[in-house]
Formats: C-alpha cells, sequence, structure tokens
C-alpha cells in the first residue's frame, strides 16, 4: 500500500515538473507468468522512482548502504522495500538478498552501471546483473531512460523486449564472463532510443 501511495503521489508531482513520455508496451505488464529483472541505465537519483511510476509492478530496488544511513531516506527506502548495498566491499551478501526477491516470485531492480554516470559506454557495466540473472534464471526487461532533467523539460523513457540469457544458464561462467554479458545488457539498454526510432 505504502509503495503505490508514494508512486501515485511521486507520478503526479512529477509529471508537473517534467513532460514525461513512455514508449513500449512492456511497460503495461500486470499478471506475467513469472518475475524478471528491470535494468535500467542510470544517470540520475530519479531514475528509480520514474521507473517506479511508469511500470505497474512494484520492484524491490537495490540502494547504496549510504542512503540509509538518513533517517528520513532510511523511513522510505525500508518501507519501498529497497535494500542496501556496499558500493566498496563484498557484494555476495546483495547478491543474496536479490536471489531470495527473485525466488519470492517479486521484480527486482538494477541499474547495471553500479552508479550514476553522464556517458553511454557498455564498459561501465559491472557484472552483478548477469550473475544474478543467470543464478535465479530469470529474464532481464531493459528500459532507457534519456533526459538532462532540466525543469519542465522532456523524459523519454523506452521499454525494451525481454533479454533472455537462458544460453549461459547452465555454463560454467568466470568473472569476466559475467563482465562480458553485462557489457552486453547494457549496450542493448544504450540502444533502445535509437531501436525506437527505427521502427
Amino acid at each position: 500500500m505504502f509503495y503505490k501511495v508514494v508512486s501515485a503521489i511521486a507520478r503526479v508531482l512529477l509529471n508537473i515538473v517534467f513532460r514525461i513520455n513512455v514508449y513500449g508496451e512492456n511497460r503495461k505488464i500486470k499478471d506475467f507468468d513469472d518475475n524478471y529483472i528491470i535494468c535500467g541505465n542510470h544517470s540520475s537519483m530519479l531514475d528509480p522512482v520514474l521507473v517506479a511510476i511508469t511500470h505497474n509492478n512494484n520492484i524491490r530496488y537495490m540502494a547504496k548502504k549510504e542512503l540509509f544511513e538518513n533517517i528520513f531516506l532510511k523511513f522510505m527506502l525500508d518501507n519501498l522495500k529497497a535494500f542496501p548495498v556496499d558500493r566498496e566491499g563484498n557484494n555476495l551478501s546483495a547478491i543474496k538478498k536479490s536471489l531470495r526477491i527473485l525466488r519470492n516470485n517479486e521484480v527486482l531492480g538494477i541499474f547495471p552501471e553500479g552508479t550514476r554516470v553522464t556517458s553511454k559506454k557498455s564498459s561501465s557495466a559491472k557484472g552483478g546483473v548477469s550473475i544474478i540473472a543467470t543464478k535465479a534464471k530469470k529474464r532481464i526487461l531493459p528500459v532507457y531512460i534519456d533526459s538532462n532533467y532540466n525543469l519542465f523539460g522532456k523524459i523519454d523513457i523506452y521499454y525494451g523486449d525481454f533479454i533472455s540469457l537462458d544460453e549461459y544458464y547452465d555454463k560454467k561462467l568466470n568473472s569476466e564472463d559475467y563482465m562480458k554479458i553485462g557489457e552486453d545488457v547494457l549496450k542493448k539498454i544504450y540502444n533502445l532510443k535509437e531501436d525506437f526510432n527505427e521502427k
């Protein structure tokens, strides 16, 4: 309930200060027969909020642990069911938490770059999303957010087709493999705008 209320308020406020356009039928998913991982590019703190208000299913996001040190943010993040990640430490606990979320039939939200970036470089991808997707055997729903976040400016959000990594499910992969798969996923995310423009 808290998630829906906050999303509704955020939807109203963001539509006042930005012109939000959404492309892609996958945003309308409701009663999907399996859960999945939603992945997007990350250039602003508003990115997870924008995905949340343009997507029907509740999303469990990773968030850097520093955000939980603020009492107000911790209250919001806890009630929105986000969970902390130590970007400087061992991410094993975050991966285990992510796998539990997916096994509990919830939707997991990840930004493959791991932090906010302003340039489109597929090499910015981390290996976490590919580890989680292949271990959990879940598909990835890509989303690309295109905006400079200027007040009253335009925000274009592109949802793509599901990405399946099933060819890797039963293979023994090393860290380099996971990084390469993560880069491929991020490249597909970056290409979503061009893919829509070509249609």
